[in-house]
């Protein structure tokens, strides 16, 4: 089966952070940018991020327009598109938000860490573990993905998985909201990590589209494609 339609998503400030150093979630984008990311998110057909961000942001990953959620089920689709995490080291809390809302989960880690995994989330709905052997490749992921049909795979992070998507050439498609603020912390989160990245530094992707959000800018690139391959 092929692979999914790859999107990495992210809302960075300038400086390149996609949140702060404090407990509270620092607010990136505008009410206009997140429904451009809930339109995305209706669109796809899985949603992904790692244990890492669940830990840290608790989010739930649904499509909040009933509107969205409608046409999904009115085109045969499931009103939630699947959500998808990666953790390797099994530390997923049963009660997190990701669990208890929207339609089918599927967690992948290491054989080593299934069993046990597979008995903390025994009470979550709809909830599935793979285990992918002694690591939690990504084309594994990619692949047993495209075996349930997932045609397009949306990444909302971290930086971490954003950064191994990036280095290991996977990524269809990069959307990039740049909101107008300086974070400046030396701890706070990074949209990316020190990685080598295909093509090196001198490596420029094409830019597919650049215009305002409200006080965002979005920038999207084809990370796979150069501008001299579309003259």
């Amino acid at each position: 089966m092929p692979r999914p339609h790859v999107l990495l998503s992210a809302a960075v400030s300038l400086d390149g952070h996609l949140d702060d150093a404090s407990p509270e979630r620092l607010l990136l984008s505008n009410a206009e940018d997140f429904d451009r990311v809930d339109a995305l998110r209706a669109d796809s057909d899985a949603i992904l991020v790692g244990g890492g961000t669940l830990r840290a942001d608790n989010p739930r990953l649904l499509v909040d327009s009933a509107e969205r959620r409608a046409g999904r089920v009115a085109a045969g689709r499931p009103a939630y598109p699947l959500k998808v995490t990666l953790s390797a080291s099994g530390r997923l809390d049963p009660g997190l938000k990701f669990w208890h809302t929207g339609g089918a989960k599927v967690v992948y880690t290491t054989d080593t860490t299934a069993p046990a995994l597979r008995a903390a989330l025994a009470g979550a709905p709809g909830t599935e573990v793979v285990a992918l052997g002694a690591e939690v490749p990504l084309g594994a992921v990619l692949d047993d993905l495209g075996a349930r049909g997932v045609d397009r795979l949306m990444v909302e992070g971290g930086g971490g998985v954003h950064t191994r998507f990036l280095a290991e050439g996977l990524a269809d498609e990069l959307q990039l909201a740049v909101a107008p603020l300086l974070v400046g912390q030396a701890d706070a989160p990074r949209f990316l990590s020190p990685a080598a990245y295909p093509g090196g530094p001198a490596r420029r992707m094409r830019l597919l589209e650049a215009r305002t959000v409200g006080d965002v800018v979005l920038l999207r690139y084809a990370p796979k494609e150069s501008p001299d391959e579309h003259p």
